[in-house]
């Protein structure tokens, strides 16, 4: 608590004093976090399966369509960072309660719209509402948990979203088929509303204080919702080169998968002439690879990089080249089983970043703005990734067609590879320097 004085060293746990920390509690803060992720990615892709029906109904344009489905990576990228601030002094169990109220509400406003303009009002509320719960999410989680699952852990949570792509796009398209594009939406409301109440009696601040102290990862400085000044706040976030680059690199290349998980839907409607129910669970199961991908990703990058932290720097390199090449040459296919099967491989590797991306970021920082630290980084992942992807891919889409959008999109892989070239030459010396000014606040604290 703010105010008391400790004379416990601040890496000692609590564990030292002899408390043991739970072996299951984590796992359910776990499980219902990465269920409101679920909650949040169902809410935000399920417009993607009603899209055929949306441009018939409304006489949409693919810039209109691009634009609904960009306005809630837009506001979550603007406020990410903001909101993720306040839930670090507010409380993240609280704030992670309201922001997943808000959303699930917004959604059942867009099983009320009656044109475009009512759609992207309630569009752009569902953006406010999932503006910061990855970030505040993932900090949560990784809190509860042993410093070295976190590439691993990351992976898996983040994949949190595309498993909730799928869930949207899949039960979007079925319900849309059966009983109309409305109650794809109020689906993905109830659905978000019954697990707010399942978090706010399973998760409450103090338990989660209590899991921390046992790992010893509580200490004077982040015991409470301690304020720390911009300056310092934005020397820890920005300073170093290397985190720069991984904000950079893991934004280019999600901006190549929020763009395949927007567009796929339509893809399969307009070249393999789908109906839209067929089409939604089709593109489910590619977002279902890009889910699996970032987990075995992850598990493969903590793996190699066990021993030399920095070779996750090579894991990302190496997933992005993997992907660009692999979409590169499906979308220049004609289409059939050839280039479904070339589209689903480089589905596993589209988000496979996003965990060496995570881990960096995590390593690079205090524990005490880890929230903060990773709003900066869905910042970058939303305004230069998941924002602009579908919303460029419909402008160009409207000059050359889908298709050639789709064969232009993949080279941001190329982009996101060179970021995490430079990052690893900066990394140990970043990572040096962090530690050494981290020792010598504690050996003045």
């Amino acid at each position: 608590m703010l105010g008391q004085q400790s004379t416990t060293h601040p890496h000692l746990s609590a564990g030292a004093a002899g408390a043991k920390p739970s072996r299951y509690y984590p796992w359910l803060v776990f499980a219902l976090s990465f269920g409101l992720l679920l909650s949040d990615y169902m809410s935000r892709q399920v417009l993607n399966a009603v899209f055929p029906l949306l441009k018939v109904e409304w006489s949409l344009s693919d810039t209109e369509l691009g634009a609904l489905g960009g306005i809630v990576a837009l506001m979550v990228g603007v406020l990410t960072f903001p909101l993720s601030i306040l839930a670090d002094r507010w409380g993240r169990v609280r704030s992670l309660i309201l922001m997943a109220a808000l959303w699930s509400l917004a959604t059942l406003g867009c099983a009320l719209a009656n044109n475009f303009g009512e759609m992207f009002i309630a569009r752009l509320c569902v953006g406010i509402g999932e503006a910061a719960y990855g970030s505040v999410g993932i900090a949560v989680v990784l809190s509860v948990f042993p410093r070295h699952l976190r590439a691993s852990l990351s992976s898996a949570f983040i994949a949190g979203g595309a498993f909730g792509s799928v869930l949207g796009m899949g039960l979007g398209g079925a319900l849309s088929a059966h009983f109309g594009w409305r109650w794809s939406f109020a689906g993905m409301a109830i659905f978000g509303l019954v697990l707010v109440a399942f978090y706010r009696l399973a998760i409450t601040e103090p338990r989660l204080q209590a899991q921390r102290r046992a790992l010893g990862e509580v200490t004077e400085r982040t015991s409470g919702h301690e304020s720390v000044s911009l300056r310092p706040l934005l020397s820890a976030l920005f300073s170093a080169r290397s985190i720069l680059c991984a904000y950079v690199g893991s934004a280019l290349q999600l901006l190549v998968m929020g763009a395949l998980i927007t567009w796929m839907p339509s893809y399969l409607s307009r070249y393999y002439g789908m109906a839209t129910d067929r089409a939604g669970v089709t593109a489910a199961a590619f977002v279902l690879a890009g889910g699996a991908g970032m987990i075995l990703c992850g598990a493969l990058t903590d793996w190699v990089a066990r021993h030399a932290p920095k070779r996750k720097w090579l894991m990302a390199v190496t997933y992005s080249v993997i992907c660009c090449v692999l979409l590169l040459t499906a979308f220049r296919l004609p289409a059939g089983t050839a280039q479904l099967v070339l589209i689903g491989a480089g589905m596993l590797f589209v988000g496979g970043t996003a965990g060496p991306a995570s881990a960096v970021v995590a390593n690079l920082t205090h524990p005490h703005i880890h929230a903060t630290a990773f709003a900066t980084l869905t910042l970058a992942n939303n305004l230069l990734g998941l924002a602009p992807g579908p919303f460029v891919t419909g402008v160009i889409a409207d000059h050359i067609g889908l298709l050639g959008a789709l064969q232009v999109i993949p080279l941001a892989g190329v982009l996101a590879a060179g970021f995490f070239i430079v990052g690893r030459r900066y990394y140990t010396a970043d990572l040096l320097r962090i530690e050494s000014q981290r020792e010598a606040r504690t050996g003045n604290a």
